[in-house]
């Protein structure tokens, strides 16, 4: 039995040393060849999906054609997870670790205006509303490539040193079926608490977000601190109704909230360190009154507040409660302040950017860039905090376009060219069997 265990390392590190360089290059190439001849039915697969939009927590028809398309590749499939997530695992014929690779499902509710004749006509209900729905954010190109990179991998499975497991998650851009309120989850976070990275419990995650404003086909990437933490921060300011002619016999709510706005600004401005990673806290709703002479008995806010760490990011949540509570006090009034935490800071592990750094530069043809702070959030923080994960971004604006000019990510003239998706096939492809040839025989 001794003999066998060495006997056993000693070819695979034989394996990992010296077939290394060559099984590199030949998976490489297998998967340049396999994802250009996929290219059609992944073309035809995004716009399928594009046409047919559907809202966070509703993904039932993308749910149906995603585990259809894995079964039929022979792979072992879960479906209901997270309400309608679906997990396929592909294992290798050849000992090694395990990776997890993610594409989230939803869209969003945004009317599209481009005339593509795979166009979203769709609509959705969010929060008891009838809506226009559209993949504004570029769900459906991640779903896609996601399935022409299992295509790829499966047919490479005889050859596969380690396992693959494959996320395909709903509600990424939040529950369009209830709000947010710190109790429920959603999303990622949900897929994990439902134990998708414990059995099998990966050694690494990847993702890509199609993003706006950078060439088709260019991938940008940054180690440590990429997306920001979203946490929702809502502010009831209590004062006492009465006559507008008459202020001094209540408590005027507006105008503490006014104050309220211009001290939260001081938070970042005067005491948060931003030397290291930037910060904000914004309102972007004020409701309070019904008439043009009565002052109010409340006034309600909400906004956001974003960072890049985690102990910034409670140190802003201390201040603002405190800012917010003494401005009331001062004016005679109560405040009632809420923060709900919706999203982490995505981090990309360092170590694991700069070992999967070359693959980048393979898959993109040398066209990699350092991707500056991203002010969005990305759930895929959760599954980064679990195990060392990397998410880059994939340019998919056209070319001869100016960048600068290119509607965003969440805008109803978001445009995918779709030249680029071959690029994020290659990515995550590469990314998982790189990962798994150069810790072949392992658990890492």
């Amino acid at each position: 039995m001794q003999l066998t265990r060495i006997a056993q390392a000693v070819l695979l590190s034989l394996f990992a040393s010296h077939a290394g360089a060559a099984t590199l290059e030949s998976t490489r190439t297998t998967i340049a060849e396999q994802a250009q001849k996929l290219e059609p039915e992944l073309l035809e697969t995004r716009r399928d999906i594009h046409a047919h939009p559907e809202l966070g927590n509703t993904e039932k028809r993308t749910a149906e054609l995603v585990a259809k398309q894995l079964k039929a590749m022979g792979l072992d499939v879960k479906t209901g997870v997270a309400r309608t997530g679906v997990v396929a695992v592909l294992k290798g014929a050849l000992p090694g670790p395990t990776v997890a690779l993610r594409a989230d499902m939803d869209a969003l509710p945004v009317k599209e205006v481009s005339d593509l004749p795979f166009a979203s006509k769709a609509k959705g209900t969010y929060l008891d509303k009838e809506v226009d729905v559209m993949h504004a954010c570029g769900h459906d190109a991640h779903t896609a490539i996601l399935l022409s990179t299992a295509k790829i991998l499966t047919g490479m499975r005889d050859t596969l040193p380690g396992t693959v497991v494959f996320y395909f998650q709903p509600a990424e851009e939040g529950p369009s079926d209830f709000i947010p309120d710190g109790k429920n989850t959603w999303g990622a976070k949900m897929m994990i608490e439902e134990g998708v990275m414990k059995s099998p419990k990966p050694d690494a995650v990847f993702g890509l977000h199609v993003w706006a404003g950078v060439p088709a086909g260019q991938i940008a990437y940054r180690p440590g601190a990429t997306l920001a933490s979203s946490d929702d921060l809502r502010i009831k300011i209590l004062g006492k109704q009465t006559h507008a002619g008459r202020p001094w016999d209540g408590i005027d709510p507006i105008t503490v909230g006014a104050q309220t706005i211009v001290g939260l600004q001081t938070v970042v401005s005067r005491r948060t360190d931003i030397s290291s990673y930037p910060s904000v806290v914004s309102i972007g709703t004020i409701n309070g009154g019904t008439r043009y002479n009565i002052i109010p008995e409340s006034v309600d806010m909400t906004g956001t507040i974003r960072s890049y760490d985690y102990g910034i990011r409670q140190k802003l949540h201390a201040d603002v409660r405190q800012t917010v509570e003494k401005i009331a006090e001062s004016g005679g009034a109560k405040a009632d302040v809420t923060i709900i935490e919706k999203y982490d800071p995505t981090i990309n592990n360092p170590a694991l950017t700069e070992k999967m750094l070359p693959t980048l530069k393979w898959a993109a043809k040398d066209d990699v860039v350092n991707a500056p702070l991203v002010g969005g959030a990305e759930d895929f923080s959760f599954y980064a905090k679990e195990v060392p994960g990397l998410f880059v971004f994939l340019g998919v604006t056209p070319r001869d376009q100016d960048m600068s000019k290119a509607a965003p990510n969440h805008n109803p003239g978001f445009f995918v060219d779709e030249s680029a998706l071959v690029v994020g096939v290659r990515t995550l492809a590469s990314l998982a069997t790189d990962y798994l040839y150069a810790n072949a025989g392992t658990g890492k």
